[in-house]
Formats: C-alpha cells, sequence, structure tokens
C-alpha cells in the first residue's frame, strides 16, 4: 500500500513538527475508557497525529488489569505514550496518604505506564507536597508530568508560573496548564495565555483544552480556544485533552487546512 499522501501538490503549514518524536507540536488525546478494537482503528489511521495519550482520572482501577496492560502496549506499539491522569494520584494521596505512593508509582511501572501526571486540581497541594512528590515520583523510575492550576479557582496567572517553575526544578518533563485556569463562562482569558507564553518555554509546556467539565463550556468554546492557541503560539503549540473524534480536525486547524483558515506568521 502507498503511504503517498493525496494533494501532495497543496502546500501545508511550513513551521508544523511533522516527524515523531516530537518536542514541538505534541498532541495528547484523552482515554476516558476507549474500547480496544475501536483504538486498534484509530490508531491504524490517526497515530501520527498523536504523541501522548492520558488515561483519564481514575478510570485506570476500574479496567480488567490484562485489558489495561493491552492497552498501554499497543499506544507504545504506534509511538504514543500513554500516561496516567494527576486526579489518581490525588485520590490516593487524599484517601491513604503519602505513605501509599510509593506503592501507587511500582503499581504503575509494573502495569506499563512510563509516565504519570502529578497535579492539585481537587487536593490541593503546599509548594513543598508538590516539588516532594514529583521528586519520589522520579525516583521511583517514572516521568512526570506536573499540571499547574486548579479546576475549581481562577489563579493569578503568575501563580501559573510559579508553580510551573516548581515543578520542572523539580524535575517534570512537561508542564500542563489546567483548563479551567484559561476560561471564564467559556471564554478564553487571552490575559492568562500572554502570561503562560512569556513565562514557560515552548518545549516545557502543555495547554490544556477546556471540555464540557468545565461549567459555560460548549463545543464551540473549544474550537474558538483552539483556533486562538494556534494564533497565538502557532502550528507547534503543545495542546491537551483532543477528542479522540476530533484529532484529525485538529491536526488540519494547525496546518491551516482548518475551520480557521490559514495560519499567519
Amino acid at each position: 500500500m502507498s503511504n503517498a499522501l493525496p494533494f501532495e501538490f497543496v502546500p501545508i503549514e511550513p513551521r508544523r513538527s511533522l516527524a515523531k518524536p516530537r518536542t514541538t507540536g505534541l498532541t495528547m488525546v484523552i482515554d476516558d475508557g476507549l474500547p480496544l478494537p475501536y483504538m486498534r482503528g484509530v490508531l491504524d489511521l490517526a497515530a501520527p497525529y498523536i504523541d501522548l495519550m492520558k488515561i483519564k482520572t481514575g478510570t485506570a482501577r476500574l479496567y480488567p488489569r490484562d485489558k489495561l496492560m493491552e492497552k498501554l502496549a499497543l499506544y507504545e506499539s504506534f509511538g504514543i505514550q500513554p500516561f496516567l491522569g494527576g486526579q489518581f494520584h490525588e485520590y490516593v494521596f487524599a484517601t491513604m496518604g503519602e505513605a501509599a505512593l510509593p506503592k501507587f508509582y511500582a503499581e504503575s511501572r509494573a502495569l506499563g505506564f512510563r509516565t504519570i501526571e502529578i497535579s492539585d486540581n481537587t487536593v490541593p497541594l503546599t509548594d513543598a507536597q508538590r516539588r516532594d512528590q514529583i521528586k519520589a515520583a522520579i525516583k521511583s523510575g517514572l516521568d512526570v508530568f506536573g499540571e499547574v492550576g486548579s479546576k475549581e479557582t481562577l489563579s493569578n496567572p503568575g501563580l501559573l508560573i510559579q508553580q510551573a517553575e516548581i515543578c520542572l526544578e523539580a524535575g517534570s518533563k512537561l508542564v500542563l496548564v489546567e483548563a479551567a485556569e484559561l476560561v471564564e463562562d467559556g471564554r478564553v482569558r487571552k490575559d492568562s495565555l500572554d502570561v503562560i507564553k512569556r513565562g514557560i518555554p515552548a518545549d516545557k509546556v502543555m495547554i490544556e483544552l477546556p471540555g464540557p467539565w468545565i461549567s459555560g463550556v460548549k463545543s464551540c468554546d473549544i474550537e474558538e480556544m483552539k483556533k486562538i492557541l494556534f494564533a497565538e503560539f502557532g502550528p507547534d503549540v503543545n495542546i491537551a485533552n483532543v477528542a479522540v473524534t476530533t484529532i484529525y480536525d485538529t491536526e488540519a486547524q494547525r496546518v491551516g487546512l482548518g475551520t480557521g483558515g490559514p495560519l499567519h506568521s
């Protein structure tokens, strides 16, 4: 079967990083319990446009063990890095305490995870706790994505930068910015985006898209935020929380083929 692309004479956005593994232009997709046969079909077509797959919240606790391991191996075979969503880590910390975290890390590795997210969406962390938990997970043999911001409060954008610096100094590979910090009544807070653009290196930050789990956010708001991100940061901005049904549409927007039209340098 030919790997040639149709319409190859039509130019696309030249600033887009096409070859994997990428350091910028990362796309993270949410897996909230997607069936294995379905994902095999998705990856067969869309794997070139997916870099990371987040096993959402605490859903990993509900899988048959062998099916979860099979799913993680499937993602790895397509050059996609799966990772555990941070709210599962929060749950373990909140209900079982710090002493349970080493066991959590060991089980994560045994299942096939190489990376976990550490966040404080619903269980607040002090600066020291954030730093110590990231370092402990790394010491256990895991990579860490640190998330900053809360689903429940709108922080001072400068605070997001301070938290991001703590995450990166502690060894986080990436910092994810909680989507709830970036929208208000469904509209993008451009002042927050400006602070993030100035304060965190492009290859170290991943900006989460909002979703219906945030009050006031509609599908049109998500699409509008994509357009704003590509216009403000360029086609190689790292974005998270892409729905599996919008992988191709999101990539089309990255390269100027989507509803936002061609990007401007």
